[in-house]
């Protein structure tokens, strides 16, 4: 039979590239997200609000889906809160599909490197682990919603007896309008301001960011994990890191995207600059770039996520992952991060996001 999957945030970065890869590999998929922005073509989209269980229960009615992806988080004012509303969400979709749950195969959930990093709130404020971070590293001693999220899918899976499998991505590089968590398209949108009006183009963050060794996640890459595991004996039951497999300095990537662009990049000075401070203006420029190039989204706020971008690259530690584990098990897809870049910025001139 064919294998159904039902992605839960279908229309984010990795929903979205999600659903289109199980589509061209013959899947049904099912999409459900708060139905703000369009999902693949292809989706049966189900619109609905995640937080609701009342809700959830009448739009899943009937479903029996093979796989479940969970692939969303609902940013809260903090992460007491993330907690409750971000675990909610998983016990809820388990609650709405009810009987269904038991012919269910696997739940894939992707979280990220906080789990080894604690959340955003809690940046530093522990000991974090030596890099690279490997997945027997365990959790940190902080509140994070990332392990209450686990901790629902495995009470669940001791329930139902179906197969999960939890996916650490490091930046997920992908196309998407509207996400919260999109520096691919948050640095695109930099770098287009900074061509249009003379702008400089400033690193963000910080010196470790700026001079030390990092890596990022291709969303592609990231599906084909999922997918992987979802139907391998080798991912059953398992947590695995999802980098692209190479790795690079800050300062190095800085001068690749500048010179997509066309701009030159300004040298870090020691100096760390947020986006978000720097950009709090910056909407009307956009509007009048959006204007003058007919581009099909005049509102620089749903395509620029600027905090998440000053917390990614301001981190004051190295971050870099080890991906041994996954290759050990089977999955040893790579992927280039500048290419994914410039992959995604060719996507975004092609939906007219962007300028050519």
């Amino acid at each position: 039979m064919k294998k159904h999957a039902l992605v839960v945030g279908a229309s984010g970065v990795t929903g979205s590239t999600l659903a289109r890869h199980l589509l061209e590999n013959g899947w049904r998929v099912s999409g459900l997200s708060r139905g703000a922005h369009a999902e693949v073509e292809g989706v049966e989209s189900i619109a609905v609000d995640l937080t609701s269980a009342d809700a959830l229960r009448t739009a899943l009615k009937g479903l029996q889906p093979s796989h479940v992806f969970f692939t969303v988080w609902s940013r809260q004012a903090n992460e007491r809160e993330n907690i409750r509303v971000n675990g909610a969400i998983v016990s809820n979709v388990f609650d709405a599909l009810g009987e269904a749950m038991d012919s269910v195969e696997h739940v894939a959930l992707v979280t990220g490197l906080k789990h080894y990093l604690g959340p955003f709130e809690a940046y530093a404020t522990g000991a974090v682990p030596e890099t690279p971070f490997r997945e027997e590293q365990g959790r940190q001693r902080v509140d994070n919603f990332y392990y209450e999220q686990e901790d629902r899918v495995f009470a669940a899976a001791e329930r139902h007896g179906f197969g999960w499998s939890v996916h650490r991505p490091h930046t997920v590089i992908g196309f998407a309008v509207g996400n919260a968590m999109n520096m691919g398209t948050t640095l695109a949108v930099y770098a287009t301001l900074c061509r249009h009006t003379g702008m400089p183009f400033i690193f963000p963050g910080s010196a470790m960011q700026w001079h030390g060794v990092t890596d990022m996640t291709d969303a592609a890459l990231l599906a084909r994990q999922l997918e992987w595991a979802a139907t391998h004996a080798e991912g059953r039951n398992q947590a695995f890191n999802i980098v692209n497999g190479d790795v690079f300095r800050w300062k190095w990537m800085w001068s690749r995207i500048a010179g997509y662009f066309g701009i030159e990049p300004v040298p870090f000075d020691g100096t760390v600059r947020p986006l978000e401070a720097r950009m709090a203006d910056a909407a009307p420029a956009w509007r009048e770039i959006a204007g003058k190039f007919d581009l099909a989204e005049p509102d620089i706020a749903k395509l620029a996520s600027w905090w998440h971008t000053d917390a990614d690259l301001g981190r004051p530690m190295e971050v870099i992952t080890d991906m041994g584990k996954s290759r050990k098990a089977g999955f040893a897809d790579f992927e280039a991060t500048d290419e994914a870049f410039f992959r995604l910025f060719d996507r975004l001139k092609e939906a007219r996001l962007i300028p050519d």
